[in-house]
């Protein structure tokens, strides 16, 4: 009996296997969990996990959505975790489904290092919000804004605050008929160095896109859908080397928008190898 209770004790004192991995291969496992799964279960797996979920290496890359995150947890509360965690190493942030101009500023305030931001249907999130938070963020190269808010003196404040930016999606919320080029135009005045930029449900006329390929000198990839306003001519066929024009779904481009963590993986947006997003 008593080589019977030694036993026991000795198993139940033996760690399961996956606390014997290596704190590489654990983190590799962690990160396909995602961001949400991390902070609200992982960490109290077992004391591995909690310490390997507590490296700042973990947080380089960080998505978040809404549907992921159930009571009693809050979306803002977890997002502002993970911006901690990262300890001013974070690189890319997607944000889809929530979001306020508070969170946002309190990311790019803790974020100097930010590459990539991608918000997707953060209707809460408004021009002044990206205006403020686009201050901290003179690293910035890819913004992704779908069916969130932007005016258009945050567009001038994105490309005179982000100097670095070179790819740029805008979907519009607002679908309206009429015409507009002051998006357009405040992209040619503002972001000189892009070289990739979608534009979905713009109202632009030839003016815009004139002005955008006179401004944009280092533009190479155009993809714009339901701009019903543009008629494409000789002079963007020549000048951009990949030019798309109402042919794919937003969906499709939404898929290209893939998420990497700090494992690895190469992106297929713009050639950019150090991350990418999943919107």
């Amino acid at each position: 009996m008593a080589s019977s209770s030694s036993n026991s004790v000795e198993e139940e004192a033996t760690p399961p296997p996956w606390e014997k991995l290596p704190r590489e291969i654990t983190a590799a496992i962690l990160l396909k969990l995602g961001a949400v799964e991390i902070l609200t279960t992982a960490v109290e797996v077992c004391t591995t996990w909690r310490s390997v979920s507590m490296e700042p290496s973990m947080w380089r890359y960080v998505r978040m959505e809404k549907s992921d995150v159930e009571w009693p947890y809050d979306f803002d509360d977890l997002c502002r975790r993970a911006v901690d965690l990262s300890r001013g190493q974070l690189i890319g942030i997607t944000l889809k489904g929530s979001g306020t101009n508070d969170l946002l500023l309190y990311i790019s305030q803790r974020s100097g290092q930010l590459k990539h931001l991608a918000l997707v249907n953060c209707y809460d999130i408004t021009g002044e919000g990206v205006k403020e938070a686009v201050k901290n963020l003179p690293l910035l190269e890819n913004l992704y804004l779908n069916h969130t808010y932007i005016d258009v003196e945050a567009i001038e404040t994105v490309g005179c605050s982000c100097p670095l930016l070179k790819f740029f999606i805008l979907t519009s919320i607002d679908w309206r008929s009429g015409e507009s080029d002051d998006e357009a135009l405040a992209i040619a005045q503002n972001m000189p160095g892009l070289v990739e930029l979608r534009l979905f449900g713009n109202r632009m006329t030839n003016v815009g896109l004139k002005a955008i390929l006179e401004g944009c000198l280092h533009l190479e990839s155009l993809y714009m859908r339901r701009c019903h306003n543009v008629n494409f001519g000789k002079l963007c066929s020549e000048r951009i080397k990949d030019l798309k024009l109402d042919v794919d779904s937003i969906e499709k481009y939404e898929e290209e928008m893939y998420y990497a963590n700090d494992i690895g993986g190469v992106s297929d947006l713009g050639g950019y190898d150090d991350g990418y997003f999943d919107d």
